[in-house]
């Protein structure tokens, strides 16, 4: 900038007004070229970790006897109405509670990462659009912004920011996976994300993620799904490798149907170590809230993935040519419906393993369905 200006020393002689207008002139633009690269540098940089009482390596007296990682989506619609008409975003909900789960748990490591939409600062500087937790025995030990489009794959600096900050593990912790978000599809995938629209994201990019956070292959106890429409055989039967139990939907749900207060006391939860009863109670207290504030379908349903397993070998087929004639259609809207009114599914054994509430609609042509298959498939185009 002091270049630019330099063009004009000849002047600075000549006029004693204009060397001093000149130097104003010149004091300004300093002045504001240094707010404005620091503002850029403030919105551009990770907050300052969050103060600890200890150095990370030093509270192996107090190892986690569970691990708790939550993926929360909010690049996208998440803006709802609760029955008085108070607005809220679901994310920002999503992630207040997965904080209080974290807060109050004393014996508990939790990774929060909250998948924002890109936004920029003075119209041309992107800003981060991912933001991480690291809690441990209830304290916020570490926080920080990333960029969520950094890698090849969908979840590198996740997988990366995971393994950077976990500690020294038990034997055996207990672990939980939590998902957030719009319905996971399991073809396509393109727009799922609002601000990157030729980015996908399928049932197949969670996976990946899945497989490399237990890349020592310990299974998560339980995988939880706050997504519509994913208690599919085909996503129960992706995820099934990394998981022992699987929460998830078959119907259209909001992504806030998670009652995330069992969570807050997992040593009462998980005293005796039955994550299959715990599971349950984590679905069955989900479905209650439902069904006080919410009118259509309510379904609910928890997979035990040994259980399950062998309905999921005997329907691969049929399902994987259902998901070929849906790409090789690509109708404009695909409506789906219990695996029950399709005869290719309805085998013996179909719901064995599965725990379902359901409740049916207030109104509408489901009002007279009086239960559910625990599994959802689609109507294919004629």
């Amino acid at each position: 900038m002091e270049r630019a200006f330099s063009v004009f020393g000849w002047r600075r002689s000549a006029h004693p007004f204009f060397c001093q207008r000149h130097a104003c002139v010149l004091n300004a633009f300093r002045g504001c070229g240094c707010l404005a690269l620091g503002l850029f540098l403030f919105s551009c940089s990770p907050p300052p970790h969050a103060p600890s009482e200890a150095p990370l390596g030093e509270e192996s007296a107090l190892l986690p006897g569970y691990i708790v990682v939550c993926i929360i989506h909010g690049d996208g619609g998440y803006l709802f109405h609760d029955p008085d008409g108070n607005e809220y975003r679901a994310d920002e909900e999503a992630l207040a509670g997965a904080k209080k789960v974290a807060e109050r748990n004393s014996q508990a490591e939790v990774f929060i990462f909250h998948e924002k939409r890109r936004r920029h600062f003075l119209l041309f500087f992107p800003r981060h659009d991912g933001e991480f937790y690291y809690y441990r025995n209830g304290r916020l030990l570490a926080q920080e912004s990333y960029w969520r489009d950094k890698g090849q794959s969908r979840f590198d600096p996740e997988v990366e920011l995971y393994y950077r900050f976990r500690a020294e593990q038990r034997p055996r912790p207990v672990r939980l996976f939590l998902y957030f978000g719009h319905e996971i599809p399991e073809i396509g995938g393109a727009g799922y994300d609002a601000s990157y629209r030729k980015r996908t994201f399928t049932i197949n990019e969670l996976v990946d993620g899945l497989k490399r956070i237990t890349r020592d292959s310990t299974k998560f106890d339980l995988i939880a799904l706050s997504t519509c429409y994913n208690g599919t055989p085909h996503t129960i039967s992706a995820l099934a490798p990394y998981a022992r139990y699987i929460m998830a939907s078959p119907g259209n749900l909001h992504l806030s149907y998670f009652d995330l207060h069992p969570f807050e006391e997992l040593d009462v939860g998980l005293r005796d170590g039955d994550v299959s009863a715990f599971a349950k109670e984590f679905a069955r207290q989900s479905f209650d809230r439902l069904t006080k504030d919410i009118q259509t379908e309510i379904t609910v349903a928890v997979y035990d993935v040994d259980r399950v397993q062998g309905f999921l070998n005997s329907v691969d087929s049929v399902y994987d040519r259902a998901l070929t004639t849906l790409k090789e259609k690509a109708p404009t809207s695909i409506e789906h419906c219990d695996c029950a009114e399709d005869s290719a599914y309805v085998l013996p054994g179909m719901s064995e393993g599965i725990d379902v509430f359901y409740r049916p609609a207030r109104f509408g042509r489901s009002k007279q369905k009086q239960g559910h298959s625990g599994w959802e498939c689609f109507k294919l185009p004629k």
